[in-house]
């Protein structure tokens, strides 16, 4: 299963917002398509995320992802679900382990979850500490200009390897 955070992964990171305090981010295009792929190969998709975003919802259901977590380990509500926990919901409905998870993520809410994965990723303007995590996989590019295309290409590549 493949799994991701968006801000700072499937975004830059930053947040706009317009003068009505409207939030708005950008996607890059070429991350969509590597999820689109992941999925068309078999391997189910998602994002968890702290934020409660419309907008993240509509990426989402444009990318026809089976699974959507929002507001997960939100600073502001600490009585929902931790992203460990949201994918070990995932993990259950699918009867697969943790270890069988790809999951990247950049900031310290994402800490619990890539340490629990088989494969952790992070791009590389993730927090020193996320970095600091055994095992993980510093990608090249940076959050929202490519990096889970970067991913998912490689996934792709390995089982391309694997069936030959």
């Amino acid at each position: 299963m493949f799994l991701t955070d968006v801000d700072g992964c499937l975004t830059d990171g930053g947040m706009y917002y317009s003068a009505e305090g409207e939030t708005l981010k950008r996607f890059c295009v070429y991350d969509g398509m590597g999820m689109v792929r992941l999925q068309q190969a078999g391997i189910p998709c998602g994002i968890l995320t702290s934020e409660n975003s419309p907008i993240v919802k509509a990426r989402a259901e444009k990318l026809q992802l089976r699974y959507l977590y929002l507001g997960v380990g939100s600073r502001v509500n600490p009585k929902c679900l931790t992203k460990l926990q949201a994918a070990q919901e995932i993990c259950n409905q699918l009867g697969i382990t943790l270890a069988e998870v790809c999951y990247i993520g950049d900031d310290i809410n994402d800490l619990d979850l890539l340490s629990a994965v088989g494969f952790p990723c992070c791009p590389p303007n993730a927090r020193p500490e996320i970095k600091a995590i055994k095992g993980i996989r510093i990608l090249n590019t940076p959050g929202g200009q490519g990096v889970i295309r970067e991913l998912c290409d490689e996934i792709l590549q390995s089982l391309t390897t694997i069936d030959q």
